[in-house]
């Protein structure tokens, strides 16, 4: 598993390592619960008729239980800025780059969490069924 991630260009070993270990050992059922415990969902706050999206699920002070995995939520956020530089013409660059194009920096570091989020449900994808994300490219063999 390691080895599969390491050739995505871009991906250190110590982040292979990471995710190998930390997300992707675990019998988790579908993307939405890899992304949950990657901690890279929103937290609604909801009273009465009001609802409204308070940002990342963060753990409240003094508590270190709660809202995913905090290495893991790191580490792909790091990853996501990272991607944006290696892999410029896969299919989540693109993506990213098209919501972005005209979008203020507030904006961007919020669509960096959602491109980690969907960066690390294709990753748990590759290593779960094999299946390349469109237009990443590899290391090359040595």
């Amino acid at each position: 598993m390691i080895r599969l991630l390491a050739q995505i260009r871009g991906l250190g070993i110590e982040t292979a390592d990471m995710l190998a270990h930390e997300a992707f050992s675990r019998a988790l059922r579908d993307r939405r619960a890899v992304a949950r415990y990657g901690g890279l969902t929103g937290a609604p706050d909801e009273g009465g008729a009001r609802r409204r999206e308070k940002g990342l699920a963060r753990p409240a002070p003094g508590r270190e239980q709660g809202a995913g995995n905090a290495r893991v939520r790191r580490g792909m956020i790091q990853l996501a800025w990272r991607f944006l530089m290696f892999q410029k013409d896969s299919a989540l660059a693109q993506w990213y780059r098209a919501r972005t194009a005209d979008a203020r920096g507030a904006t961007r570091k919020a669509l960096i969490i959602a491109l980690a989020r969907k960066l690390l449900i294709v990753l748990w994808r590759l290593v779960t069924t094999g299946e390349l994300p469109h237009g990443v490219v590899l290391r090359a063999a040595s």
